[in-house]
């Protein structure tokens, strides 16, 4: 059961409409109970870093995903903040962050290359999967995104990164750290590319 986890970000309804579309059953999770049966996690949001740590604590939500992540294995996709926030932290803000993946999120603003350019990067932008990335199976010539972001993930290791984009500097748009995955773009604002990005998702 897809699953995504409705903690005060995101567009949630986008996200179960384009499931509902694919036929692939989905449910929202406001509460750790409602955890209970997830073989697939989504962990959406938008915002600032720190704001979107606060939310997710608050929830009450933030145990049982460690324990269904970290200790069961659950694959779980982050999606923009809901990326970010999978680093160990973040320039934008001072808490940490889950940490499911070994890197800091960094400011394009703090990049030679990129800090004359408008901000947040904002619109669609080619994508550029590595070879075997599961997650861009049909998309490895021809994927577009839908962005909207000022900060990046710079992973610790180079075999975390799945897929590049490029705003002034190459940066990673999507990482994987064995059952962890984050994609900085919004698949359920990308049309077909998206649609499939997330049937990837739900096939794993």
């Amino acid at each position: 059961m897809i699953t995504i986890v409705d903690y005060g970000l995101g567009n949630v309804s986008a996200f179960s409409n384009m499931y509902k579309r694919l036929n692939i059953p989905v449910v929202v999770a406001k509460s750790a109970s409602e955890l209970d049966g997830a073989t697939k996690i989504i962990l959406p949001g938008v915002g600032a870093f720190d704001h979107a740590m606060n939310l997710l604590g608050a929830s009450g939500m933030r145990d049982a995903l460690e324990r269904l992540v970290c200790d069961n294995h659950i694959p779980v996709l982050g999606v923009c903040v809901g990326m970010q926030i999978l680093a160990k932290g973040s320039d934008e803000g001072l808490l940490p962050g889950l940490g499911w993946v070994r890197g800091k999120v960094r400011a394009f603003k703090a990049e030679k290359k990129s800090a004359n350019l408008p901000l947040p990067h904002m619109g669609w932008n080619d994508v550029s999967p590595v070879a075997g990335a599961l997650l861009f199976n049909g998309l490895e010539n021809d994927a577009r995104f839908y962005f909207l972001h000022s900060y990046f993930f710079e992973c610790e290791q180079q075999d975390s990164v799945v897929a590049t984009s490029s705003y002034g500097i190459d940066f990673s748009c999507a990482v994987r750290s064995g059952n962890v995955y984050g994609v900085q773009f919004h698949p359920e604002k990308s049309h077909h590319y998206g649609a499939l990005l997330l049937k990837n998702f739900s096939d794993l």
